[in-house]
């Protein structure tokens, strides 16, 4: 089964020193050769920054309206993602604890992929 684990953190939590950087891309680069590895890994990516966001609406007239951002209320921000193709929820939330962005304040959504095809 199909899960995508949706990396979520804090805007105000961030490595500083150019140390702690390399220390997290250390984290991720161990994960992402464990994921694949164990075969599971479909696709993952990080996403630039928050500013660089372009939010498209289509209102009911037909209007499309396109500004910056999404510019929420909230200070966590997607960050990235895995897409793995694991056994059971219980396999997809193993793996999800064991991402370096489920840590410090930061949060990992689990979601199954919607299956159309039967």
């Amino acid at each position: 089964m199909k899960y995508m684990l949706l990396i979520y953190g804090s805007q105000d939590v961030a490595p500083q020193t150019p140390e702690a950087v390399q220390q997290v891309m250390d984290e991720y680069w161990a994960y992402e050769k464990a994921v694949a590895d164990a075969g599971v890994r479909i696709a993952s990516d990080a996403l630039q920054g928050v500013e660089t966001a372009t939010t498209v609406e289509v209102r009911s007239d037909g209007e499309r309206v396109v500004t910056d951002g999404p510019f929420a209320e909230t200070r966590e921000i997607l960050g990235g993602y895995y897409l793995l193709d694991v056994p059971d929820l219980d396999a997809a939330l193993d793996w999800a604890a064991r991402c370096p962005g489920s840590r410090d304040g930061g949060s990992i959504v689990v979601r199954p992929l919607a299956d159309y095809e039967g």
